[in-house]
């Protein structure tokens, strides 16, 4: 056999073995397990942090029940899927909607309902008050995402922006220094202030404004605020952030089908104070202070 016939034959099973490798690693990455690093979003805090990387169950979802108080990977639940075949499965297992993460409070059957109650927000399941340990107990305090300034020769280009988004939320401790926050770091120059110079905080259990619009379908209501009434039907789950004062979650979009959820958060790898997606970009452009912003006691545990 002639060279050039051994180099074609050598080249096309090298070709295959990749091909091969390649769908094995889609159908762990699809069916079997997840990695995901948590986007800016602080929803989910202080039970999860943003620039932390996370495993999830994505094979017993497929034939086990989605329990109360589980964490889930779902999929953005108001994103619009292709009517085209082709195409949806493409969405859907390729490149489609964003990834977020929320913890279950109800499941089929259940009766969810909001309110506010003596001033406190409140969530009853089935009649009864929730006892909900993993809710953020600690305030969140209003910054820019971006330096003042440089948003300042953004509004005088161009007057019209919305300054809206450069807004953020971090949770705060109150007892520490904004330099040794022990969740995020927090620039003090970039933090709102009070007309007396006082950082504005946002305390937990403070009902939030009715700022969207009510939602009814039957008895059941959801959408303006912490105040919401829901009886699950077949397959939807009501979902709901941690962080309650920061999470856009079921109280907005209303229960979520039972196909949206594509995995189940079990344990941490990896914590690094960090608003980059790309935490290795983060890393080489100044690896010492990636290194400080390390959360070392948050590395390889469970989550809860």
């Amino acid at each position: 056999m002639s060279k050039a016939k051994n180099d074609k034959k050598s080249t096309f099973s090298t070709f295959k073995e990749v091909i091969f490798l390649l769908l094995i690693v889609f159908t762990v990455r699809t069916f079997g397990f997840g990695l995901y690093q948590l986007p800016p979003s602080g929803s989910m805090a202080t039970t999860m942090l943003d620039g932390e990387r996370y495993v999830s169950d994505k094979c017993t979802v497929l034939f086990t029940t989605i329990k109360r108080g589980d964490i889930v990977t779902m999929n953005e639940p108001t994103f619009k899927f292709s009517s085209n075949p082709a195409v949806y499965l493409f969405q859907k297992y390729v490149w489609g909607p964003s990834n977020w993460t929320k913890r279950v409070i109800g499941v089929p059957g259940d009766v969810v309902k909001g309110i506010v109650e003596n001033g406190k927000t409140v969530v009853y399941r089935n009649g009864k008050k929730l006892h909900e340990p993993y809710v953020n107990k600690y305030p969140l305090i209003q910054v820019w995402r971006k330096n003042p300034a440089e948003l300042k020769k953004l509004l005088q280009q161009n007057s019209s922006i919305n300054l809206g988004q450069f807004v953020g939320l971090k949770t705060y401790d109150p007892n520490e220094p904004f330099d040794k926050q022990p969740f995020q770091n927090i620039n003090k120059n970039r933090i709102f202030t009070d007309t007396e110079g006082k950082p504005v905080l946002l305390y937990p259990s403070t009902p939030l404004p009715a700022t969207g619009t009510r939602i009814t379908k039957g008895k059941s209501y959801w959408g303006n605020g912490d105040e919401f009434y829901v009886k699950l039907g077949k397959n939807q789950y009501w979902v709901m952030g941690d962080n309650r004062l920061g999470s856009h979650d079921s109280r907005a979009f209303g229960p979520i089908d039972g196909s949206c959820i594509h995995g189940r958060i079990l344990f941490r790898l990896f914590s690094v104070d960090s608003d980059e997606l790309w935490q290795m970009w983060d890393f080489i452009k100044n690896p010492i202070d990636f290194c400080k912003r390390i959360r070392w006691n948050r590395l390889f545990q469970r989550v809860v």
